[in-house]
């Protein structure tokens, strides 16, 4: 049977609860434990699909076409964890459930309630996860914070487990802030707040991961266990880090994090296995050579509208021995400026991101262009395929008003388009490519030696294409379409003839790269970048 863990925030939003819960997946799977990872969501939204990344950050997908929270990305980079749309939980997916049920009459005629209706629904999906194969421990992230009315229902779920499944098998873990006020001064009294707030639902924290600028001395940490009847040594520093998020699971594992929960649970005390990942995060922080890469785009205000993206560069980092410095452009920037090299300046690479909508495109395909021209580095990833493909028609076609018809539905030349088959679907989603999904490699291609096969799969997440009608143009205009679904017909890939690194993919090979297995496209960008 699995082991339940759930990780909480208090005081605040945006502590890392999601680096916090990935990081203890990781340590217990160095422990040889078998670990299942669950985020819960708090929102109305069924999923994060048609969320603003301001208001979001960026949209993760799984293999399976899930549109999830970012936290999951988290999980696979962190976890070997197998995710899919069934570790991704909110609210609107439970009510939806839950009335779709009520309409079908399969209550009978009771009167549907948040206690048992709702909160036995939250119960089914988790523990759905949880005994799925030899599942040792099943790691729950409640999304918000305690005190916030959408969490309540979730963490009457969480309470309930308690009596479902036996206290011995059920483990909470608080992530908290001690913030710094005037003179430096940490002060204790917003982690007792939220401790009391966690135990008036009935919940009482076994860990304590307590958020602060600088590591809590022992007399900090007697406090704090004074005040919430956590066990001192349950009361682990999350402190702040100034190298990279990989460092966390050994801080954590350094205070005994992994050994006390391993206790608190009853498991048999497993020897620790995480040489590779210490070894792969000190090469990291100790070298020498840094690689710049500016990223173009729209959403560059809020670093996790990108997040992915900027992980998979450090990964590629990792596989160079490089630090990565990334540089934000924000690409309405670069559309009103007249000095469009300026911007690149000591730049080593350049990179143009996903997304949807007209603001900035113009600025992104200038961008494309000073890269073309100037044998930049350059990597196009999902919209930033298309902004080549547009680029390259403009000024190699000459077909000055080229454009996708996202942006302008009565251009000349849709060289970027919806298929005729997705015309008349009126969803929001409905046009969307989503999940994992095959692409087949053309042999003397950059792509194809970069991953050394000729067949490929993976995740998508667009809705417009490169018009079949303009495919044989491109190519005679000189643009290598290097990469086709298996019937043909979708441009996967693209590149530019005779220059160093210039790649564009429909896919978002983000999504699936870790700092163990960092992509063959990011690693190979970084070192283009290198030289």
């Amino acid at each position: 049977m699995s082991r339940y863990v759930f990780v909480t925030g208090g005081v605040c939003s945006s502590l890392g609860k999601g680096v916090a819960a990935a990081s203890l997946g990781n340590l217990l799977e160095s422990r040889g434990f078998v670990v299942r990872m669950i985020k819960v969501d708090p929102y109305i939204n069924v999923d994060a699909g048609t969320m603003n990344p301001y208001q979001h950050g960026e949209v993760y997908v799984t293999d399976d076409g899930a549109e999830t929270d970012l936290d999951l990305g988290n999980y696979e980079r962190f976890t070997q964890s197998v995710l899919s749309r069934a570790n991704s939980i909110t609210t609107g997916q439970i009510y939806q459930e839950v009335i779709r049920k009520e309409r079908e009459g399969r209550y009978l005629g009771r009167t549907v309630q948040v206690i048992p209706h709702i909160t036995d629904e939250i119960k089914r999906r988790i523990t759905a996860v949880g005994e799925q194969g030899n599942v040792d421990i099943t790691i729950v992230e409640i999304g918000g914070t305690v005190g916030d009315i959408e969490s309540i229902p979730f963490l009457e779920a969480a309470r309930q487990f308690i009596h479902d499944f036996g206290k011995e098998n059920v483990l909470f873990t608080h992530l908290t802030l001690v913030p710094t006020v005037s003179e430096g001064e940490l002060k204790t009294k917003p982690t007792q707040h939220s401790v009391s707030s966690l135990r008036e639902i009935g919940i009482q924290p076994d860990i304590l991961l307590c958020r602060a600028e600088r590591p809590l001395d022992d007399a900090m940490k007697h406090k704090i266990s004074l005040f919430t009847n956590v066990e001192v040594e349950a009361v682990i520093s999350a402190f702040n880090i100034n190298t990279t998020i990989y460092e966390i699971p050994i801080i954590y594992s350094e205070q005994g994090l992994d050994r006390i929960v391993i206790k608190k649970l009853g498991l048999a005390d497993k020897p620790k296995k995480n040489k590779k990942w210490k070894e792969l995060v000190y090469s990291y922080i100790k070298a020498k050579k840094i690689v710049r890469i500016a990223i173009v785009g729209k959403y560059t205000e809020l670093h996790d509208s990108y997040k992915s993206i900027y992980e998979a560069l450090y990964h590629g980092g990792i596989a160079n021995v490089a630090r990565i410095e990334l540089i934000m452009i924000d690409s309405e920037e670069l559309e009103k400026s007249s000095d469009v090299g300026g911007f690149f300046k000591e730049i080593d690479g350049i990179l143009i991101p996903g997304g949807f909508g007209q603001r900035g495109i113009e600025g992104m395909i200038r961008a494309s262009e000073f890269a073309r021209l100037n044998k930049f580095p350059y990597f196009g990833i999902c919209l930033g395929m298309q902004i080549m493909v547009i680029e390259y028609a403009r000024n190699i076609l000459k077909y000055e008003t080229a454009n996708s018809t996202e942006f302008n539905a009565k251009t000349d030349y849709p060289v970027i388009s919806l298929l005729e088959e997705q015309a008349d679907i009126k969803s929001f989603g409905g046009t969307m490519r989503l999940g994992k999904s095959e692409t087949i490699l053309k042999k003397n291609t950059l792509i194809r030696r970069l991953y050394g096969k000729d067949n490929i799969f993976e995740r998508h997440r667009h809705r417009y294409e490169v018009s079949y009608k303009y495919h044989t143009e491109l190519e005679r205009a000189g643009l290598v379409l290097s990469g086709f679904t298996p019937d043909s017909n979708l441009v996967e890939s693209i590149e530019w003839r005779d220059h160093p690194w210039g790649i564009g993919v429909q896919f978002h090979p983000e999504f699936v790269s870790k700092p163990t297995a960092p992509h063959p496209l990011f690693s190979g960008f970084i070192e283009a970048s290198l030289k």
